[in-house]
């Protein structure tokens, strides 16, 4: 690889690295093509992008890119190495996750998740069990609408208890009036009668 190409290999990670949140290193090394592709196949489907760098071109790359330290994670380059970046922070650990019912690889170097540097293979349950944006806001959303669905099924319950008990009341007024009707025509036909 020439310097040139280097230099543009780097500003390819860089480009990748930029604004991204969730940063997987793993392992594919062992993994035939057609099993490769599947990987990269399943990857595409869950909108992670998947690309396999030389370690040094990699760590150059992390090491020019603002504001986070990657520092961490480079103990972890060594072998084959595919760079795993995605929007969901399990997404990646997932999908090794599943992938690996099947295979012995992919196995997780580390990951930046959250502000959080995970290294080694390890991690990976702890990583798939990390909430997604997505899941996280449902379950805010649950909390909270917790509390007015109590207040909504009490005011129901309050209402349906009052027209519960203006049933009752209502039942005995009408019976009062039922009783009086029949006895004001019973005395308007005496009283033609009697004329």
């Amino acid at each position: 690889m020439t310097k040139d190409q280097k230099v543009v290999a780097i500003q390819e990670i860089k480009d990748l690295l930029q604004d991204a949140k969730v940063v997987y290193v793993a392992d594919l090394d062992g993994l035939n093509a057609a099993k490769s592709s599947d990987f990269r196949r399943q990857a595409f489907k869950q909108n992670i992008k998947v690309k396999v760098v030389k370690n040094t071109l990699l760590q150059k790359a992390m090491e020019q890119i603002e504001g986070v330290d990657y520092s961490e994670m480079f103990q972890t380059f060594k072998g084959n190495s595919a760079l795993m970046i995605a929007e969901t922070a399990n997404a990646p650990a997932k999908l090794i996750k599943d992938f690996r019912k099947k295979e012995e690889k992919p196995a997780l170097k580390s990951a930046f998740v959250q502000e959080t540097f995970y290294v080694g293979d390890n991690n990976l349950d702890t990583l798939v069990s990390i909430k997604s944006r997505e899941e996280m806001i449902g379950e805010i959303i649950g909390l909270l609408q917790s509390p007015i669905q109590r207040v909504v099924s009490a005011l129901q319950n309050k209402s349906e208890t009052a027209e519960a008990k203006a049933e009752e009341a209502a039942p005995a007024v009408e019976e009062a009036p039922a009783t009086e009707t029949p006895e004001t025509p019973a005395e308007e036909g005496d009283a033609p009668a009697a004329e």
